[in-house]
């Protein structure tokens, strides 16, 4: 199939829409196979669809009940999980007309009403129960080198089957993935895909890792945890690439199965969190901590955007903040910015702002900074906390030289901190 540009009139939701129908789906930096395509080969059991998508009732029909959520009318819950102090409450117990539920799954803690979803749009209470609109469907797949996460220090030169469903917590104004990360289950065409298909599918690709990326993926942390498990029993890896904005119970649970975690600290800053990504800063930084005592490989981005979180002040603030609460091991790529869904008006992170960063970073002790998104760039290099050498040298997304011996700096025998097998 030759894929035709659209024409210059078409909208880009247009463009979008043209390109589900044809079975493809922007997606980061390239084109994504999408249903059903590459379901096929995922799952052979699977029954191929025609666009444009499974409707709402097919998936309410198959929703599997979700975990990390509590009804208002249970027995033993109190008022005050879902009220606050302030309101008006007589009585120890108070009985719901409505089947209200709250989701505990993320940091928003939507009060769900009855027929309606949560923020993130895969998540909907039917009679009172709360159900995922994701679990077995993911809509993008691709294999991808770890280093495109970014991890550089996770099995670096490896690939990762990496996949999607649609729905996000969180609304960036500069998301570069809007198209899924914005959208609704529904929007997308797709049949049912369980856990064991994409296990077998990452053995045939003979691929050692799976990722989970490119929306939010804690709206499928059921699902997440499934593919997980069956991929540890088969020597493969799981990796993670969130905003961090999960609850404490629901994470604990992922750090039990997930080999690596990527977070993306988008700004030092509540304001900044609460004007451009409509969230909070708090339960980011109290996910960055949990993974930290866990113990699971850790790596942090944050988006340099122009005027919003650039400031010399908000930098040091974060350096300080991971050198203090994670320590000066934990690899942080500052990444450029580039114009995208509601954020056209900004223009690219200048590479000046990005190296004033990568220099405050290494200033404040941070071992392992890098320069993102900037393909060419020293700053893509790993280099030795102790003797300044490169040690591990990348062009683009991919590993060029290695010297390392037995996790070792090979110049001076530094250990080098990562996941290196």
């Amino acid at each position: 199939m030759v894929f035709q540009p659209p024409p210059e009139s078409t909208s880009r939701r247009e463009f979008i829409q043209t390109t589900l129908r044809s079975g493809l789906i922007l997606c980061g930096a390239g084109i994504t196979s999408t249903y059903p395509f590459w379901l096929g080969a995922i799952n052979k059991n699977a029954q191929a669809g025609s666009p444009p998508g499974t409707t709402l009732n097919d998936l309410i029909r198959n929703a599997p009940l979700a975990r990390y959520w509590i009804a208002a009318n249970t027995k033993g819950v109190t008022c005050l999980a879902c009220h606050s102090t302030d309101d008006d409450l007589e009585g120890d117990a108070f009985d719901h007309e409505e089947n209200i539920v709250k989701c505990l799954l993320c940091a928003q803690e939507c009060i769900v009403r009855e027929g309606e979803r949560g923020l993130c749009r895969t998540r909907i209470n039917v009679d009172g129960k709360l159900r995922s609109l994701v679990y077995g469907h993911p809509i993008s797949v691709h294999v991808d080198p770890i280093e495109k996460k970014p991890f550089y220090h996770f099995r670096p030169g490896s690939v990762a089957l990496s996949f999607a469903t649609a729905g996000c917590p969180l609304s960036c104004k500069f998301c570069q993935n809007w198209e899924i990360s914005q959208a609704r289950p529904e929007d997308f065409p797709g049949g049912f895909v369980p856990p064991e298909a994409v296990v077998s599918a990452t053995k045939r690709q003979k691929t050692p890792i799976i990722a989970y990326t490119y929306n939010e993926p804690t709206v499928f942390t059921e699902y997440l945890l499934d593919v997980s498990r069956i991929a540890r029993r088969h020597g493969i890896s799981s990796v993670l690439v969130s905003c961090g904005f999960m609850n404490k119970e629901p994470l604990d649970e992922m750090c039990s199965v997930l080999d690596a975690i990527k977070i993306d600290l988008k700004g030092f800053s509540q304001d900044f969190y609460r004007r451009v990504c409509n969230a909070n800063l708090e339960p980011v930084l109290r996910s960055l901590k949990q993974i930290s005592r866990h113990g699971v490989h850790l790596e942090i981005v944050n988006l340099v955007v122009p005027t919003l979180n650039d400031s010399t002040k908000m930098l040091k603030e974060l350096a300080r903040w991971i050198v203090g609460e994670l320590g000066p091991d934990v690899p942080v790529h500052f990444t450029r910015f580039h114009p995208d869904y509601q954020m056209l008006n900004l223009p690219p992170t200048p590479v000046a702002t990005l190296e004033k960063a990568y220099e405050i970073a290494r200033e404040t002790g941070i071992h392992y900074p890098f320069v993102g998104n900037v393909p060419g760039h020293s700053g893509n290099h790993t280099y030795c906390p102790n003797c300044g050498k490169a040690i591990i040298l990348r062009q683009g997304f991919f590993v060029t030289k290695k010297h390392l011996k037995q996790n070792r700096c090979e110049y001076c025998n530094t250990p080098i901190y990562g996941v290196w097998t």
